[in-house]
């Protein structure tokens, strides 16, 4: 998050003639700094842009001592023309695309993180609040272990309560420390301000229980990683899934967002895993998919096509860290699906058992890669348009030739809680 501190006196000044701030704010790496080269800075005279907020209006801020309240806001230019580099103004974009046929997407998130003490050289699992002990082992889905941090998830969904963030349930995962909390399904775009919101709010309680959360990709070498799925369906006009055609199949539409995902995941791979230690997560058997396949209730499947009532069909992308720009992840997502429905596409044939085990289209198998094939895409291009994939493939290359003079065993102090 970027942007101001305003007294509440301010407030109603923003709804007006809005806040100026640089455009180039919206284009900084992951430690704030100006990308050097970018036409965003000294070759336009660092000018600014008009921020004006968004429909979802003032909430709260419960991380903090001093009642707050946060703004969301987005960018536009002086002529009141939406800024391309704003990822939620991606979002905007793809989401358009359904516009025009009279569909409207639903869409949840499911938000993976670990707590973790942060106080040493290394991250270490967090003291369970019950025994003042410092966990031991995994503890998929147990209730104890819930019950164990019940402080801090009282005050979780008391946040996303007033936050107005629709949360559903919250298991503990299978990583040392890991949870998995399932956000509501609802209109897509505020299920991308539900996850962006979430992420705050999650590390900053966390905060004030004594411990960091961490959505970082790979917190320890040797234990599981942090996803983000995201779970979407469409509905015509009369309130219709597109999807559903009254079998598990599903409909020939379904069909072809399918295809329009799996073509595009290779060349969207910067977006599924956005920097240098996201990679430590695309390793083929630890569920996170790297190959771009899809199945019928397949959790090896990079897309799965969850089990249900067929009205509600809905299709579960997989690969995406918890590291991610939620924004931009849906943008992908949901641009590369409508493609897909655009221009006709076929799947390939289900993939029935393990997904590891199939010669499958991979994801870019490092960060270099990745930046250089979003960069050629002509797909993420028609997308996100030209702009941001210049704007963003400059930033990673600059965060890229930083990182290299950073110790290996001190990235996570730079992504813990920027990822």
């Amino acid at each position: 998050m970027r942007g101001k501190r305003l007294p509440a006196a301010a407030a109603p000044k923003l709804g007006g003639a809005g806040l100026r701030m640089p455009l180039s704010a919206l284009n900084v790496d992951v430690w704030g700094s100006d990308i050097e080269g970018s036409p965003l800075v000294f070759e336009t005279g660092d000018q600014d842009g008009v921020l004006f907020p968004t429909d979802r209006g003032p909430v709260p801020m419960p991380w903090l001592e001093t009642a707050s309240a946060l703004v969301p806001m987005w960018m536009f230019d002086e002529a009141g023309t939406p800024f391309a580099g704003d990822p939620r103004h991606a979002l905007a974009r793809a989401l358009g695309a359904y516009t025009a046929r009279g569909w409207r997407v639903l869409a949840a998130t499911e938000m993976e993180f670990t707590l973790v003490d942060d106080s040493g050289e290394a991250l270490r699992p967090p003291v369970n609040p019950q025994t003042g002990r410092r966990l031991q082992g995994h503890a998929i889905l147990s209730i104890r272990q819930l019950d164990a941090f019940d402080a801090f998830f009282t005050d979780l969904y008391a946040g996303c309560a007033a936050m107005g963030i629709a949360v559903d349930s919250a298991i503990s995962e299978s990583g040392l420390g890991q949870f998995e909390v399932t956000l509501g399904h609802r209109d897509a775009m505020a299920a991308a301000d539900d996850a962006w919101l979430f992420k705050a709010l999650a590390r900053g309680l966390a905060r004030r229980h004594g411990m960091a959360a961490t959505f970082l990709a790979k917190p320890y070498p040797d234990d599981a990683g942090n996803g983000m799925h995201v779970h979407f369906s469409v509905l015509d006009a009369e309130g219709r899934n597109v999807f559903d055609d009254g079998t598990a199949a599903g409909s020939d539409i379904l069909r072809q967002a399918v295809a329009g995902c799996l073509r595009a995941m290779p060349d969207s791979t910067l977006i599924l895993a956005p920097h240098g230690p996201s990679y430590a997560r695309l390793v083929p058997g630890a569920h996170a998919p790297t190959g771009a396949g899809w199945g019928y209730d397949n959790r090896t499947a990079a897309i799965r096509i969850p089990a249900g009532p067929a009205k509600a069909r809905r299709i579960e992308h997989r690969a995406a860290g918890g590291d991610i720009n939620p924004y931009l992840l849906l943008a992908a997502i949901l641009g590369a699906a409508i493609s897909g429905v655009e221009d006709g596409l076929a799947p390939p044939e289900p993939i029935a058992g393990n997904a590891y085990e199939r010669d499958l289209p991979q994801m870019a198998g490092d960060w270099a890669e990745a930046v250089a094939r979003f960069e050629g895409s002509a797909l993420m291009r028609r997308i996100l348009g030209d702009a941001l994939v210049a704007n963003l493939c400059m930033t990673k290359r600059q965060e890229m030739r930083r990182l290299a003079e950073v110790p290996p065993e001190r990235h996570w102090q730079i992504y813990l809680e920027t990822a």
